[in-house]
């Protein structure tokens, strides 16, 4: 398939084109239905504040762990489109996206987010619409998308989160849970 679309983009555009690849370091990864989450964020859940940028943002400072050490709140804030004393309303969106399960968050020092672990989207999704916060006509369109995409279910990745700790329990190796690990405590 890949070299199908290949072939046709040669076809149609010269091969000296500078293309976005996503294979270079400094890029981060996301699954194909995050614009249907941030659609979902922006406008069906959300109440008045937009976390969006908020969470793209915060998904842009992972590296694969699903934990983030901010550094200052205010760069954070300016890098969403916050201007300098809007701080507030970087926290309220924040608030947002913890109270929607998508973040968990701790404090610090003077810092009211200084730690944020990043929940699985998929997981968030299907607490929300357990909750009924997601409308028949979302939801619809996003298990077409993760089929066609072959993202792993909510139920295909609990599943696999179960053998996983089986596995561990019996032989204290890292296993692989779709993509991401699981590891043992030492």
């Amino acid at each position: 398939m890949a070299s199908k679309r290949q072939r046709l983009r040669k076809e149609l555009w010269s091969e000296d084109e500078d293309v976005w690849t996503g294979e270079e370091v400094g890029w981060f990864k996301i699954p194909r239905t995050f614009p249907l989450c941030l659609a979902l964020l922006k406008k069906d859940i959300r109440g008045p504040e937009d976390p969006t940028a908020v969470y793209l943002e915060l998904l842009s400072h992972h590296y694969g762990e699903g934990f983030i050490e901010l550094k200052q709140e205010s760069d954070h804030a300016f890098a969403c489109g916050f201007s300098v004393g809007r701080l507030r309303s970087w926290h309220e969106r924040m608030a947002k996206l913890e109270e929607l399960g998508f973040i968990k968050t701790k404090s610090a020092g003077a810092s009211k987010y200084k730690y944020v672990l990043l929940m699985h989207p998929t997981t968030v999704i299907q607490n929300l619409r357990d909750q009924g916060k997601i409308e028949d006509r979302w939801w619809n369109m996003y298990i077409a998308r993760k089929a066609e995409t072959r993202e792993l279910t909510y139920e295909q990745r609990d599943q696999q989160k179960k053998q996983a700790a089986n596995t561990r329990k019996r032989s204290g190796k890292t296993i692989r849970i779709g993509k991401s690990l699981s590891k043992k405590s030492p």
